[in-house]
């Protein structure tokens, strides 16, 4: 059985497609799995860590006020991503990884955003555990979103 990143490498090499990511909660480490993935320099366009929110209205245009941790929030940080990077497509992430509530948010609480050239959205989770176990939950469900947008495309 292929991983994720397996399949997402295939899947983008044979359909021709480039994939970028924008991360505030995972700061960094979804990018450095996409970029594990076979001929990488092919497809992958690269990332955006927007931690702080200034980073995230004023690079990827998520409108003064947004709540950092919300569906709105992590579509315009893909939709922003994309067309920054002029990607095919893209995934964000963000959230609260703990190990305390933030703004009202649990932790634990994480939306992943996505965005092609006709689509956008964004998914809820709320995971389990310390602050890691969220971060790597997030990472593989966040490259399970990928999988699913490149082998549908």
């Amino acid at each position: 059985m292929k991983t994720p990143i397996e399949r997402l490498s295939e899947a983008a090499r044979a359909r021709g497609l480039t994939v970028a990511v924008a991360e505030s909660l995972t700061s960094g480490l979804l990018a450095s799995e996409v970029g594990k993935g076979e001929s990488s320099s092919d497809w992958f366009s690269g990332g955006v860590v927007a931690y702080r929110m200034p980073v995230k209205t004023h690079l990827l245009g998520v409108p003064e006020g947004t709540d950092p941790t919300s569906p709105e929030c992590a579509t315009t940080l893909a939709t922003g991503v994309r067309a920054l990077l002029d990607a095919d497509l893209a995934v964000a992430t963000t959230g609260v990884g703990g190990p305390d509530p933030e703004d009202g948010h649990p932790a634990g609480t994480v939306y992943l955003g996505w965005a092609t050239a006709t689509d956008t959205g964004a998914e809820h989770f709320q995971f389990a555990g310390d602050p890691e176990d969220v971060l790597g939950a997030t990472v593989e469900h966040a490259l399970r979103l990928l999988v699913r947008l490149a082998e549908r495309a």
